[in-house]
C-alpha cells in the first residue's frame, strides 16, 4: 500500500489535511493520519495538494486528417498529459463517411491500446446520418462509448440541422451527451475565399474568416434543435466568444435544461493579437491556426469572468498538434492550408493554476478540471473525485514550484506550444495513474499503465 502523507487533500467535501492511501489500483483509505503497516511505502507531500487525476475530455491524438497525422500518437500525448497531471483523456474517435461506428472505434482502440501513460476513453464523432448509425448507437453504449460528437462546420464532417435533431433525439433514450463543433461552416467557406481574395493570405486572415457571429449562430441554432429534441444533453465545445456565451446564457433564461460548456486555455490566455508573429521565418503566426481561432481580448475577459463565476463546466485543451515546420508552413501564402489546430495536452493545469490564482483555489481548479468532466461524461464517481473506492488516479500538486514552458523541454512531440515563455507556478510533483507512478516533476517514469475507461 502507497501512503501520500502530510497532504492537502482535495475532496468532494473541500480540501483538508490529511493522508490517503492507494492499494490495488484504488483509493484504499482517506484519514487526518494513517499508520503505516510493515511494507507499506509512504511518501511525505507536506506542503501539496493532493488532487484527483485531471482529465481531459478533448483530445485528437494519432488523428488522419486526409493531409496529415497529428504530431502526437497515443503513445507521446498520453505521456505528456500525465507529467502534466493529466490521469485520463477523451479522445475523438471519428467514424468517416462510409466507415461505420464500430469499425471507427475498432481502430481507435488499435491506436491506443497497449500504448498509454494516461488512461483513455473516447468520444464517437458521426460525419453521416443513417438507420444503420441510428442502431449503432446502442452499440457504442455497449462497448463503453457514452458522448458523440457532430459538427456544423467543415465540408466533409459536418451534418444539417435535421440530421442533428434526429441524432439528439435517438440518443435521449440512451442518456447520450452530443458534443458539438459550433461554427457556421457555410458562412465560413465563403468568408475564407473572400478573405483570400482581398489580398490577405496570412495567418492573420483565419479569424478574419471565424468571426464571432459565426460561432454564436451556431451555438444558438444548436440550443434551439435541443430544445426541440425535449433538452437532449449538449456539451459546447471550446467556446471562445462573448457572443457564443451570450447565446448560452439566453437559453438559459428561458429554462433550457441540459447544457454543457467548455471551454480551452487558448481562449482564456490568448487573443488574436498573436496571428501577427513573424518569428524567424516570418510564419509564427501558423502556430495559433486552430478552430474557432483565439479572439479579442474582449472574448477573453469575458469568458475568464464566466469560469470564475462557475458558468463554465468544463476546461479542455482541444489538443491536436500538427508541427510548425513540415506541417503548418504548407499554408505559406494561403492561410487556408494551415493545418488547424494546438498543443496543450501537456500544459493545462499549470496554466490554469496560475492564470486563476487568487481566483479559483484547488477547489475550482478541481471542479473544472476533475470533477466535471467526470460527471458530464459518465466517469463519476469512479473518477474526478478523491474518495475511498475511486479509482487510484492522483495527481500530488506542489503550489510552490516555479518553472517555464518551453518547446524545448516539453513531452509533446511537436516543435512548439502557443505558450513558450509562460512562467509557472505550480507543478505535477507525482502523478500516479491505476496506483502506479506515472509521472514526476514533468518527467515519465517510463510506466504505461493507462487502460480504456468504459462509460
Amino acid at each position: 500500500m502507497k501512503i501520500l502523507a502530510n497532504g492537502t487533500l482535495v475532496t468532494p467535501e473541500g480540501a483538508r489535511r490529511g493522508d490517503v492511501a492507494l492499494d490495488d489500483g484504488k483509493v484504499a483509505r482517506l484519514a487526518d493520519h494513517i499508520e503505516p503497516a510493515e511494507g507499506d511505502e509512504v511518501v511525505d507531500v507536506d506542503g501539496c495538494w493532493v488532487f484527483p487525476g485531471f482529465i481531459d475530455a478533448h483530445t485528437h491524438l494519432q488523428c488522419w486528417t486526409g493531409m496529415d497525422w497529428t504530431a502526437d500518437s497515443f503513445e507521446t500525448g498520453t505521456r505528456a498529459a500525465a507529467c502534466g497531471g493529466t490521469t485520463t483523456i477523451v479522445d475523438y474517435a471519428t467514424a468517416d463517411r462510409g466507415v461505420t461506428m464500430p469499425d471507427a472505434l475498432d481502430e481507435w482502440h488499435r491506436r491506443a491500446d497497449g500504448t498509454c501513460t494516461s488512461n483513455y476513453a473516447f468520444h464517437m464523432a458521426l460525419t453521416e446520418w443513417s438507420e444503420k448509425n441510428r442502431r449503432d448507437l446502442a452499440v457504442m453504449r455497449e462497448r463503453g462509448v457514452c458522448s458523440f460528437k457532430t459538427y456544423f462546420a467543415y465540408d466533409h464532417l459536418r451534418l444539417d440541422d435535421a440530421d442533428t435533431l434526429e441524432v439528439l433525439e435517438a440518443l435521449k433514450p440512451l442518456d447520450g451527451i452530443l458534443c458539438v463543433h459550433c461554427e457556421n461552416g457555410t458562412l465560413v467557406d465563403r468568408l475564407q475565399q473572400r478573405v483570400f481574395d482581398s489580398g490577405v493570405t496570412g495567418p492573420e486572415g483565419h479569424p478574419l474568416s471565424r468571426p464571432d457571429v459565426c460561432e454564436a449562430e451556431a451555438i444558438s441554432r444548436l440550443l434551439y434543435i435541443a430544445h426541440l429534441a425535449g433538452d437532449a444533453k449538449v456539451n459546447v465545445v471550446h467556446l471562445s466568444t462573448k457572443l457564443g456565451l451570450e447565446a448560452i446564457r439566453d437559453a438559459k433564461a428561458r429554462g433550457q435544461k441540459n447544457i454543457y460548456v467548455e471551454t480551452c486555455p487558448q481562449y482564456l490566455l490568448l487573443d488574436d493579437s498573436r496571428y501577427k508573429e513573424e518569428g524567424e521565418d516570418g510564419f509564427a503566426g501558423a502556430k495559433y491556426v486552430m478552430s474557432p481561432p483565439l479572439r479579442k481580448p474582449t472574448d477573453v475577459a469575458a469568458l475568464r469572468e464566466a469560469v470564475v463565476a462557475g458558468e463554465i463546466d468544463t476546461i479542455a485543451t482541444d489538443h491536436c498538434s500538427f508541427n510548425l515546420h513540415g506541417q503548418k508552413d504548407r499554408g505559406v501564402g494561403d492561410f487556408r492550408k494551415i493545418p488547424n489546430g494546438g498543443p496543450g495536452i501537456e500544459h493545462r493545469p499549470a496554466l490554469m493554476a496560475t492564470s486563476f490564482a487568487g481566483q479559483l483555489g484547488p477547489e475550482g481548479l478541481c471542479r473544472l478540471m476533475s470533477e466535471g468532466p467526470a460527471k458530464v461524461f459518465g466517469m463519476w464517481p469512479r473518477k474526478g473525485r478523491l474518495a475511498e473506492g475511486a479509482d487510484a488516479d492522483v495527481c500530488v500538486w506542489d503550489p510552490e514550484a516555479r518553472w517555464t514552458i518551453s518547446a524545448a523541454t516539453q513531452q509533446q512531440a511537436v516543435d512548439h506550444t502557443p505558450y513558450e515563455g509562460f512562467a509557472c507556478r505550480g507543478r505535477a510533483h507525482l502523478v500516479y495513474v491505476n496506483g502506479e507512478l506515472a509521472a514526476r516533476d514533468g518527467q515519465p517514469t517510463g510506466a504505461r499503465p493507462g487502460t480504456f475507461v468504459s462509460r
